[in-house]
């Protein structure tokens, strides 16, 4: 099995790291950051906005069985790309709309399906997601991993 990697930014790592656990293809999925300049950074510093990076989820998949345009079809519904550096109540750059491509084939699929989703009309505003090389990606503190698995563990129903 040859498996890939891509990497997302939607506003809060959590929920976009669950969304894509749950694709057909995906292997593993881990949270952490990339974009900025700041090495080894920590959760922490990354929330001040002074690193520069974005909270990001990496997705390793099967392109076997799930391909990159589906997964960017999927990263489309699970935030609102036309708010900059916001999603829902999250604000600031750290939680900015963006899509790290890792080779010239990812990037034209992006810069496609976002101008695609411009003039669909869809949207009021125009999408703002920024599309730009994916540069190291710095791997979240353990407990940011799988966040939403480990509380179902932790939080069990009274029978």
């Amino acid at each position: 099995m040859s498996l890939k990697r891509a990497y997302f930014a939607a506003g809060c790592f959590w929920g976009v790291e669950e969304a894509f656990r749950e694709v057909v293809g995906v292997f593993e999925t881990a949270v952490g950051y990339m974009g900025g300049t700041a090495d080894h950074p920590t959760y922490g510093q990354v929330c001040t906005g002074k690193t520069g990076h974005a909270e990001t989820v990496e997705v390793v998949y099967d392109p076997g069985k799930v391909t990159y345009a589906a997964l960017l079809s999927h990263f489309w519904t699970l935030h609102d790309p036309t708010t900059p550096d916001r999603q829902g109540p999250d604000v600031g750059s750290q939680y900015r709309s963006a899509i790290f491509f890792t080779d010239e084939g990812e990037r034209d699929l992006a810069l496609a399906e976002k101008e695609r989703l411009d003039r669909s009309g869809k949207y009021r505003r125009p999408v703002v997601t920024k599309i730009v090389p994916a540069g190291r990606f710095w791997r979240a503190e353990e407990y940011h991993q799988h966040y939403f698995e480990k509380m179902r563990r932790r939080v069990r129903p009274v029978r």
